[in-house]
């Protein structure tokens, strides 16, 4: 449908702008930034929406939320069709990067509010369709920057107040510190947590534990969502679920989605079939 032609008067009522293109696999969007909120999704393919904070990986039926001002790129696996909309800061959302399951209206609102191009809250149509995309938005007060919301529990470390009781799914959280970076970079590689330990000269119950306040996860389960996302990139290259295990480091297919579903909740092969 034809979009609504905007003029610079339309500027301060606009409460949802949007944006679509679509990308080849291995296509980047360099490191940028935005004044408004960015609720970024792909309707195929796969996308890495990357920050010095972590890593948040969406396939189709996920989003990733990215706040006003947060620095990051976008990287994209398989043919990828992206479409993302940007919300006024102040009428809803997360105040950090969150991957975020897209239920069937939020796409279909999404996919609404690309084809009008932006929503103006003089509109009571697009108003009606801001509001209720904010309301679709799953319910989590932390750092949300809705009026009255509550605020989130004091946090035990740093990582508590980025993620509260852990990160979301599809979520791979850098460490810190250079120290912890490092650990992360074996663990990438396959080292052994003994082996890493004795590397850097700390006892594994204090490396298990330094690494858990900084990123929100041991070590043992960041290697794994490490490995599981790995091996989903691959099936969104076109990769089969039986080299998708090997990439990933998992004796059979059967393993591979025995363990993703048990993180995920579903088979990775949901999202590319």
């Amino acid at each position: 449908m034809s979009q609504k032609r905007r003029s610079v008067a339309d500027e301060p009522h606009l409460v949802v702008r949007s944006a679509v293109s679509d990308h080849v696999d291995g296509q980047e969007i360099a490191e940028h930034r935005h004044d408004w909120h960015q609720l970024v999704y792909v309707r195929s393919g796969l996308m890495t929406v990357r920050t010095p904070a972590g890593a948040w990986l969406a396939p189709p039926a996920w989003a990733v939320w990215v706040p006003a001002r947060a620095r990051h790129s976008i990287r994209f696996t398989g043919r990828s069709a992206l479409r993302t909309l940007y919300l006024r800061p102040g009428v809803g959302g997360y105040g950090e990067c969150r991957a975020l399951a897209v239920s069937s209206l939020l796409r279909e609102l999404i996919v609404r509010a690309t084809d009008v191009g932006m929503l103006d809250e003089r509109v009571v149509a697009e108003a009606a369709m801001a509001a209720v995309i904010v309301t679709e938005l799953p319910v989590d007060t932390r750092g949300v920057d809705v009026p009255g919301a509550e605020p989130p529990a004091a946090p035990t470390s740093s990582q508590a107040a980025r993620y509260g009781d852990g990160p979301s799914a599809f979520t791979l959280p850098e460490p810190e510190s250079p120290l912890m970076t490092k650990v992360a970079a074996m663990l990438d590689a396959g080292a052994t947590l003994a082996a890493i330990a004795h590397r850097v000269e700390l006892g594994v119950r204090t490396l298990e534990r330094r690494f858990h306040d900084e990123t929100g996860m041991t070590p043992g389960r960041w290697r794994r969502q490490r490995m599981l996302l790995r091996g989903l990139e691959r099936i969104a290259e076109g990769a089969t679920v039986a080299a998708a295990s090997e990439v990933a480091g998992y004796e059979s297919p059967s393993a591979y989605v025995a363990a993703f579903r048990t993180t995920f909740g579903t088979t990775p092969g949901t999202y590319f079939l």
